[in-house]
């Protein structure tokens, strides 16, 4: 077998003819500044070609109904493995999943209670909350049950004329609105708290017949009658939230009360699973113990029937205790896992499949981790690679390129300034390059001497959220404020749920993705594509839907996305360019106008700082000015979002926030995806905010915006149930000094290396 993976010419994206050759069965760290790239040449090159040849030795009849993949734009891909990718998705998007149904643990516990539970309740499938002989019949084995409010959405003082529903999508004016207030069934100058039961209850729970509406000509038609609480249901309880948009999601959060359900108690399952017993705990007790407690109940079972199935458990959960993992419960849902959680349960996964000759390609496995966990997470990199493996990793983090047995440096910049390799070889001559990461390698911020004086204080008092211990926290106002602690501490509990909890008015900016739609691009993603349309047709007099590519003047021939692909049955699917608007996306009467002598599709084909200087509308140059703020001034307007790194989404994310000021912002890992010199903009950034008079409270790991930060609150000392108690609360000069604070430790490491 080769040595080497061989590429030639590869053209992805921003790709320019790279070619490189990438050793086997080493740890091989892929690095650059953010839109260098990396995951152009990782993922969309490496990977997709791993996969599409795959799928080739299956049958024509397998391979239609198998995920397509087109062929990368490279001359030539040499000498592949297959291919695994572990990326930073949540493993289950749905509410149904938990740690034990992600690791495989969960059937097994079902099987042992099958077993050796008394009194049994049958076969394993009576255990289990996905299956209807097992389920809570009062929440559908989900633990929790979510009502809406009607205190929330409804203001009974004032008539359905009068704005009494106060809830936005069914607000006056709204089509549902006028389900009730012109449907003829109610008095819409009539105060709400004025209905008679009759009328109450038609008006929450009717359904069943049809009431006239008036469309938008002004004729009559006739809808579907139904009531407030049961249309909301249908279009929000009853559904996967995530496939909602950010705004109604955050809406409907704040029209619903949660609580675990009153039937079950969160156990997820109904009676007869409840009632079986093992040394005196329930499957339900089982699923609440930390993994390393579960580990030695587990083997304190003695029976020759159960032992088996139990050792099985015990082994797969001591993998995930040697990942760091031994402070998650197998009842823990999949999507309240982090991201460096979620990539060191896949990563302990596929470290049990005992599978060699592969390659593993890893999306930066360090985000959410502690500089204390690195060491972990390289230990079970070594081990993928010790059983014969290619291991292939984007990452930033200095601790993971230190365990690299082979470095390939993308850039030197980001967009059309990158797509080079600018370095390749051992990590000892890259600290010595003359390259973005060389030098981010060899350069340690200090910690600053001045720190901001706060101008007063915000309160979370008695957090008992997940594993917070009764904890009382102050956090200050007009400075840059960074939470830290090992994972599972209880940072993102005490801030994202419990600080927001008490001060609904912060603006949260976590680490959920920026939308990827294939139409999306950052000038719709920004909402500064209405006042474009605006802006072209008023100076052409001609209508503002003539440039938009998602209406009338999108080409025909394309329907708007500037490129045909076709889909060749079994075969691997062609993108090609669009042959009538050659991508520009637009039909021809659109680009015959013009502003300042530029075309709409001239427009969208411009950076950002391009953009800056040509638009004279003083919102659009603000939100540009933003965009550049955050680095990402290199980003043309009309770039599809599926094509951007994640550290290119995840600022766009916060470029999109950060516009207001008197605000407090709470940012949930915004170094996730950037290099350091892409931290070092983002500080810059944050200065500014706080500068202009916002309070900046930053859940971080890395070390150099604990540096940068005018006060930290350190949690621990642990994780899980060792975690959730406050351990230092100052500036980061005080924090250096704290002789119990795992993050003061790596600090103080940090500060050495510097000096």
């Amino acid at each position: 077998m080769s040595e080497s993976i061989v590429i030639s010419g590869a053209r992805e994206n921003n790709l320019k003819d790279v070619s490189l050759r990438i050793p086997k069965e080493r740890i091989v760290v892929f690095t650059g500044v953010s839109g260098s790239g990396k995951s152009s040449l990782v993922f969309g090159t490496v990977a997709v070609e791993a996969r599409r040849r795959l799928n080739e030795i299956y049958s024509w009849h397998v391979r239609d109904r198998l995920p397509k993949h087109e062929r990368p734009d490279a001359d030539a891909i040499e000498n592949l493995t297959p291919a695994v990718v572990v990326d930073q998705r949540p493993i289950g998007g749905n509410a149904r999943s938990t740690v034990g149904t992600a690791t495989g643990v969960q059937p097994m516990i079902r099987v042992l209670f099958s077993r050796h539970a008394v009194p049994s309740a049958g076969e394993a499938s009576r255990y289990s909350f996905n299956d209807p002989q097992g389920m809570c019949p009062r929440c559908d084995g989900l633990g929790r049950t979510a009502r809406l409010d009607l205190d929330r959405i409804l203001d009974t003082a004032r008539s359905l004329d009068d704005g009494a529903i106060v809830f936005p999508p069914f607000a006056a004016g709204t089509f549902t609105w006028q389900l009730y207030a012109e449907s003829g069934l109610f008095d819409p100058g009539k105060p709400l708290r004025d209905f008679t039961e009759d009328e109450w209850r038609l008006f929450l729970h009717g359904d069943g017949f049809r009431v006239p509406r008036r469309n938008r000509n002004g004729t009559q038609g006739d809808n579907a009658y139904e009531g407030i609480v049961r249309r909301f249901d249908r279009l929000y309880l009853n559904r996967d939230p995530a496939s909602l948009p950010e705004r109604t999601q955050a809406l409907v959060r704040d029209a619903v009360t949660r609580a675990a359900c009153p039937e079950c108690g969160g156990a997820r399952l109904n009676k007869a699973a409840l009632a079986g017993k093992i040394d005196g705990r329930t499957i339900a007790d089982f699923g609440r113990m930390e993994i390393t407690d579960l580990i030695a109940v587990l083997g304190a079972i003695g029976d020759p029937v159960a032992q088996t199935v139990a050792q099985a458990a015990a082994d797969r959960l001591r993998r995930l205790e040697s990942a760091g993992l031994g402070h998650l419960t197998l009842d823990r849902p999949a999507r309240a896992l982090s991201g460096g959680e979620a990539q060191r349960l896949k990563i302990v996964r596929y470290l049990g499949s005992g599978l060699t000759g592969m390659t593993y390609i890893f999306d930066e496995p360090s985000a959410g981790l502690h500089p204390r966990d690195v060491a972990r997470l390289n230990d079970l990199l070594r081990r993928l690679r010790d059983q014969g493996n290619t291991v292939l990793v984007v990452e930033h983090d200095p601790g993971v390129i230190a365990a690299a047995d082979h470095v390939v440096d993308l850039g030197p910049g980001a967009g059309t300034r990158g797509g080079r390799v600018v370095f390749q070889g051992p990590v000892a001559r890259l600290r010595q390059a003359d390259t973005p990461t060389g030098r981010s390698l060899r350069r340690a911020a200090p910690l600053k001497d001045r720190f901001r004086e706060p101008a007063g204080w915000l309160t979370v008092a008695g957090a008992r959220s997940h594993n917070l211990k009764d904890v009382t926290a102050r956090f200050p106002v007009g400075v840059l404020t960074a939470i830290t602690g090992v994972a599972g501490s209880g940072k993102s509990t005490l801030v994202a749920t419990e600080f927001r909890a008490a001060h609904p008015e912060a603006i949260m900016v976590d680490q959920s993705a920026a939308t990827a739609a294939r139409r999306a691009c950052p000038a719709t993603h920004l909402d500064i594509m209405d006042r474009l349309r605006r802006l072209f047709a008023g100076e052409n007099g001609a209508p503002a839907g003539l440039f938009s590519f998602n209406s009338t003047g999108a080409c025909p021939a394309c329907a708007g996305h500037g490129t045909v692909r076709t889909d060749l049955a079994f075969m691997d699917p062609v993108t090609t360019l669009c042959h009538e608007c050659r991508g520009t996306r637009y039909r021809p009467e659109a680009l015959r106008h013009t502003v300042r002598g530029k075309t709409i599709a001239d427009v969208l084909a411009m950076t950002a700082e391009e953009a800056l200087a040509w638009t004279g509308d003083p919102h659009v140059e603000r939100t540009l000015r933003t965009l550049t703020e955050v680095g990402l001034g290199y980003l043309t307007l009309g770039r599809s979002l599926d094509t951007l790194s994640g550290g290119e989404r995840q600022r766009l994310k916060l470029a999109g926030h950060l516009h207001r000021d008197g605000e407090i912002y709470v940012l949930d890992e915004p170094t996730t995806g950037l290099h350091p010199a892409d931290t070092a903009t983002l500080l810059a950034l944050l200065d500014r905010l706080v500068d202009r008079g916002n309070t900046v409270l930053v859940i971080e790991h890395d070390l150099d915006v604990v540096k940068h930060a005018d006060w930290v609150v350190d949690l621990g000392p642990g994780g899980g149930r060792h975690g959730g108690e406050i351990v230092f609360a100052g500036t980061p000069a005080d924090l250096a000094r704290d002789p119990h604070s795992a993050t003061a430790a790596h600090l103080r490491a940090g500060l050495a290396h510097a000096a």
